[in-house]
């Protein structure tokens, strides 16, 4: 078996390669894990665990033991992840982070005693933990899991069934073939739009036609005219406060209850040219103050 070991002397020497190190009364020294191969690791790993299970959690060399495992098992995490680079758009950074999380419970829940390879045991919780991540991570909106997990479901079983009737199955033969309702098949179909999201800013055409390179988020929705009347409103108001009584008054008849100039002008007592005057005086007063304001 092959071992990383340390030269003798008062330096550390590059790691070297060596044969038949001894292991009585301790574990060989490995000053460079990551560097072990995975053949040699799969044997230092059974001394490693062996020598786990006797220290108590929490010591250093608990720590440093778990350390090395962790380590010399790294291949495993890049083995497995390899699978998962053309899944989306996640860095291979974090894909290997998340697979070592697995890696991590892997080696915390490992028993020597079943005789199972740690490889074999391994592969499994890194998998497990790396599509965890894909699914909650790579949704552009919020879906349920039992939707995010019912899409790859009708994915299998629409391939299944196009395969089988040379023709895009329909939602009802869907339903059929996964026991499942159909209104439960039209919600995992809506939900699959929310694993993958197009940027407004993208352009919709070619630079051709009478869109030309409009972006997608210019081609819809509109300017809402009520927008600019909730924001007169909004500056309007502290405005009608600094009206007096009679101010208010009118513009309540004349804008609320929708009087004539001669029908206020009888309320009040006035002349319909007095009160023609009164309200071109308020409304001027109103405006310059809302062009002040802006």
């Amino acid at each position: 078996m092959a071992v990383a070991a340390h030269a003798t002397g008062t330096t550390t020497a590059p790691a070297r390669v060596v044969q038949d190190v001894p292991v009585r009364g301790g574990l060989p020294h490995i000053p460079y894990p990551a560097k072990v191969t995975p053949k040699d690791a799969r044997e230092l790993s059974k001394l490693f665990f062996d020598r786990l299970r006797t220290l108590e959690e929490g010591t250093a060399e608990f720590s440093r033991v778990r350390g090395t495992l962790i380590e010399m098992n790294m291949s495993l995490v890049r083995f497995a992840a390899r699978r998962f680079r053309s899944r989306g758009p996640q860095e291979w950074e974090d894909i290997v982070q998340v697979g070592t999380v697995g890696l991590i419970k892997a080696i915390d829940r490992f028993d020597l005693s079943r005789e199972t390879e740690f490889t074999t045991f391994a592969i499994p919780y890194i998998v497990g933990e790396t599509k965890r991540f894909f699914r909650d991570t790579s949704w552009a909106v919020h879906v349920p899991r039992r939707l995010q997990e019912l899409r790859l479901e009708l994915a299998k079983a629409r391939d299944h069934l196009t395969t089988v009737l040379d023709a895009a199955p329909t939602v009802a033969q869907i339903a059929t073939s996964l026991g499942i309702d159909e209104d439960e098949v039209v919600d995992g179909m809506l939900a699959a739009n929310g694993c993958t999201a197009g940027s407004l800013d993208l352009p919709t055409g070619d630079g051709s036609g009478e869109r030309g390179f409009l972006s997608y988020a210019e081609t819809i929705g509109a300017a809402d005219p009520a927008l600019g009347l909730f924001e007169n409103l909004h500056t309007l108001g502290p405005l009608l406060d600094t009206l007096d009584d009679r101010e208010r008054r009118i513009l309540r008849m004349r804008f609320g209850q929708e009087l004539t100039q001669s029908e206020i002008g009888g309320r009040l007592g006035l002349s319909q040219m007095h009160v023609s005057r009164l309200l071109a005086r308020i409304l001027a007063k109103l405006r310059a103050g809302m062009f002040t304001d802006a």
